[in-house]
């Protein structure tokens, strides 16, 4: 959600901040009803001013048996009673269509975030390791995983298309990852390990900027809960509302959770494999940090999750997205990317975004600067630290064998049992 002060202050920068990221002018519109709004508000101020003054002259007139001006004070303040209820409906109108109006647009981004249309514009920062010279011709995890318990077919036949069921040392394999992504997460980076619900309200859904705009990109139940797309939505909100204290930050919080995603739009997208589906296991990354703090830790989050890629030794890149690329809540992100082999191609791992004070103003997420009386809204960042199923897509094509098996990563060899390769099941 914008802030209407700055609004107020430089309307015509708000306008081509917005501009960058494919907008029209809206200011206009929103300082309009920001005008009606306050006009509304001040009559309301002074109706509610004069009725108070009138009421105290009724009984001064009544005391001096002035009973014509007593009358005439009654009828006043009746005709201002009556007037109240109508300013106070038009106020609450107002507000709510001007919050609607400031949570509509996308965050403003970043000064040093390059314009572009799409991902075609997006710029590479750096790259880590080198893509593996393969004596054979590498295949794409699709072809390579059905033999070693990555069952589309049995998914799709309970579930439907975009699901998976994953059977044997397969399934292991994606316990493993998991795992060490989150004792990483945990014991070398600093953050706290959280089990949050799956199932949130619309105010949190609202919060981190999925409702209104992207419903249908989310499941929802039938008593009118929605299924978390990423455990950013609970784990941003678990501020959702608090005044926090300056010593309480930074916070950094992380869980491994299901997310639900319909997927709406993406139709002839991935539609084959297990890299873009309904229901996905992934480890998210929150911070909660002082505003002059959020720039350092968007590149200390991006570093964290950078460090489960080199652990594992799969090669990647990092991109910066431009304007037109960007998610709706993040004035900066990046993408890492890690190379598959199999396609040939760099695909994205993990994003990890700095959403500044646009999410905490959605959910009134504010914290006191030590020393001072008044609050200011915290800053959020999300980042995926990985996302489990296109990480096991990276193993399976980056250490697959001309066999049709696939080597574990060392690292994982204790998290498997000593199992340090996956043959093809019986």
């Amino acid at each position: 959600m914008h802030d209407i002060r700055l609004i107020r202050e430089d309307a015509a920068a708000f306008d081509a901040a917005l501009a960058r990221r494919g907008v029209e002018p809206v200011s206009s519109a929103i300082l309009a009803l920001d005008t009606q709004r306050r006009e509304v508000a001040t009559r309301m101020q002074d109706v509610q001013a004069r009725r108070n003054e009138a009421s105290k002259a009724i009984g001064a007139a009544m005391g001096k048996g002035d009973k014509d001006t007593a009358e005439a004070l009654k009828a006043e303040v009746a005709a201002l009673k009556t007037e109240l209820p109508q300013l106070e409906e038009d106020e609450r109108r107002l507000t709510a269509e001007q919050d609607a109006a400031l949570a509509a647009w996308p965050n403003l981004p970043a000064a040093d975030v390059p314009e572009g249309a799409d991902e075609a514009d997006n710029v590479e920062v750096s790259r880590w390791g080198s893509p593996r010279a393969f004596s054979f011709t590498p295949r794409e995890h699709a072809d390579i995983g059905p033999d070693l318990g990555l069952d589309f077919e049995t998914g799709t036949l309970i579930a439907g298309a975009r699901f998976t069921f994953l059977k044997g040392g397969m399934a292991r394999l994606h316990r493993a990852l998991a795992q060490f992504m989150l004792d990483r997460q945990t014991g070398e980076n600093g953050y706290l390990e959280c089990l949050p619900p799956l199932l949130v309200k619309d105010e949190a859904v609202f919060g981190t900027g999925q409702l209104p705009k992207f419903a249908e990109d989310l499941f929802r139940t039938t008593d009118g809960r929605w299924l978390i797309p990423t455990a950013e939505v609970s784990l941003t909100n678990a501020v959702q509302g608090q005044i926090l204290a300056d010593s309480a930050l930074p916070m950094r919080m992380t869980a491994l959770t299901p997310c639900f995603r319909s997927e709406a739009g993406s139709a002839g997208r991935d539609t084959r494999g297990f890299i873009r589906q309904h229901q996905f296991e992934k480890v998210e990354l929150v911070s909660i940090v002082r505003p002059e703090d959020s720039e350092a830790e968007h590149e200390r989050m991006t570093a964290c999750a950078e460090g489960v890629l080199q652990a594992l030794g799969l090669p990647y890149r990092k991109v910066l997205l431009c304007t037109g690329d960007m998610g709706f809540t993040a004035r900066k992100t990046y993408d890492l990317e890690v190379w598959l082999p199999g396609q040939g191609a760099y695909r994205e791992i993990s994003s990890c975004s700095n959403c500044g004070d646009f999410q905490a103003r959605r959910m009134n997420a504010r914290y006191r600067p030590e020393g001072q009386k008044g609050t200011e809204f915290v800053h959020t960042l999300n980042g995926s630290g990985l996302a489990v199923g296109r990480t096991l897509v990276a193993v399976l094509e980056n250490y697959q064998r001309e066999d049709g098996s696939v080597d574990v990563p060392e690292v994982l060899h204790s998290y498997m049992g000593g199992l340090a390769r996956l043959i093809q099941q019986v």
